[in-house]
């Protein structure tokens, strides 16, 4: 089992020989060091007494791009979106190349089920980036280029054009689900390049993650579980936090009660079905000693296929969780002081044409590389997801371009409670002040969003 440095306080960053980066994504700011507070003059764990925002919500959903999802905003009612290019027809142009000279443009993918992908793992994400040029989807899998339209998707469309909507969110790592969330999570992928429910296993990052943060200063949390948790990918985290875990049905109660903790997970379906026979479920278990309360365990055991938003599901599922979602919260006493994250873990393998920038390092840790991997650091995104903030504070009808990556949910939390910033990577992301104007609240009365469309929860289902 790879062993990794425990990565310390700033003060004694010399001490365990890590180097300091000097310069990133071609700025000329001064790097932040891991241990670096945004307000020296405020206790850690103290809310930031100028801000509205008391409640953080973070709906991280499963493998789509950005073009896959929002191509077609700019004809649908946000013409800042940047999504495809259009002829004088007003059709889609983007292409990528295929074997043999021929071209495959972005077409409309005419079923719900989205279909086969290039792949979002470690190798063939650097191979449809190919350092920037964004062609390599097509000569992997056709289908890559496939989207979907406001028809397809009308609450997505919806929320886009009403909240902010960010034109430049990347995954934190070219890779899949698991080194993604792990950024979430703790800042880092500590070496996981894959989903390989062997890193359940791994120890714990070596500077611990946000949850930990959380306990220590007295911010309070949960984890509200359809199915499988994903904080959990971080084993530690349920074996130290284990009160912190509950179902999704606490969440709307929560909600409709105005007593949702600081910030909140809430987990749609992972399209991992069974009773004990979960290996995905038994994997953790293992990891963590089973140490979960009673009331967690029957929510991790339990799932109806109503929630599911991976690649190989029906898009409008996995829009009706979200919108569910997103109403409880617009309908929670708390509205005015609530900040919905909405983004997703990264692109499944689909099409997305903006370039990939590069990315400061969160620590020294390289990726765990196997040979015949493309060789690569945590030095550059991963291909752009959707991604809108929800909130009475959003500044409405309206898209941000300022590079943001996962670390940036990192980044909003440490700033409103003065948290310490867990690596290199969250003490220098942009946190989410450019989504809102918190002079006064532009959605005090909560907006009214387009209905998604009906789903049949049986089209894509795979047992």
């Amino acid at each position: 089992m790879k062993r990794s440095l425990q990565l310390l306080a700033a003060a004694s960053l010399a001490g365990l020989g890590l180097v300091a980066p000097t310069a990133w994504a071609g700025s000329s700011s001064a790097v932040h060091q891991p241990g670096w507070v945004r307000d020296p003059h405020r206790a850690l764990g103290a809310h930031d007494p100028k801000s509205p925002i008391t409640h953080v919500v973070i709906v991280m959903q499963e493998n789509h791009s950005y073009d896959e999802f929002f191509g077609m905003l700019p004809r649908e009612g946000q013409p800042r979106a940047d999504g495809f290019t259009f002829n004088k027809q007003g059709r889609p142009i983007n292409s990528n190349p295929l074997p043999g000279g021929k071209t495959q443009v972005v077409f409309h993918r005419d079923q719900p089920c989205s279909g086969p992908n290039a792949s979002q793992s470690w190798n063939n994400t650097h191979k449809e980036i190919d350092g920037g040029k964004m062609d390599g989807f097509a000569a992997i899998q056709p289908n890559a280029m496939s989207y979907y339209d406001q028809s397809d998707l009308p609450f997505y469309y919806s929320l886009a054009k009403t909240f902010t909507l960010a034109n430049r969110w990347f995954p934190s790592a070219p890779a899949q689900t698991y080194p993604n969330r792990r950024f979430l999570y703790a800042g880092t992928a500590y070496g996981d390049i894959s989903t390989d429910t062997s890193t359940y296993f791994d120890p714990p990052p070596p500077h611990g993650t946000i949850m930990d943060s959380f306990a220590k200063y007295g911010v309070s949390w949960r984890d509200y579980v359809t199915d499988l948790p994903d904080t959990a990918l971080i084993g530690s985290n349920l074996e130290n936090h284990p009160s912190d875990y509950t179902s999704i049905a606490q969440f709307y109660a929560d909600a409709k009660l105005g007593t949702l903790p600081d910030v909140s997970y809430v987990e749609s379906e992972d399209g991992v079905t069974g009773i004990a026979t979960d290996p995905v479920r038994d994997q953790v278990g293992s990891a963590t000693g089973s140490s979960e309360p009673a009331q967690v365990k029957n929510a991790f055991y339990w799932s109806d296929g109503t929630n599911e938003d991976e690649e190989d599901a029906d898009v409008r599922v996995g829009q009706a969780f979200v919108s569910r979602v997103v109403n409880a919260v617009m309908a929670s006493p708390d509205w005015q002081h609530t900040l919905l994250i909405w983004l997703y873990d990264e692109h499944g393998g689909f099409y997305d044409h903006v370039a990939v920038p590069k990315a400061i390092k969160p620590d020294n840790i390289p990726p765990n590389l196997s040979p015949g991997d493309v060789k690569g650091g945590y030095d550059i995104y991963g291909v752009r997801v959707p991604a809108v903030v929800v909130s009475a504070y959003s500044r409405p009808h309206a898209v941000t371009n300022v590079v943001h990556d996962h670390t940036s949910v990192l980044a909003e939390i440490e700033e409103l409670w003065n948290l310490p910033a867990l690596t290199y990577r969250d003490a220098n992301a942009a946190d989410l002040s450019d989504f809102l104007n918190l002079k006064r609240p532009a959605f005090a009365k909560p907006p009214v969003l387009a209905a998604p469309n009906a789903a049949d929860l049986t089209a894509c289902h795979n047992p």
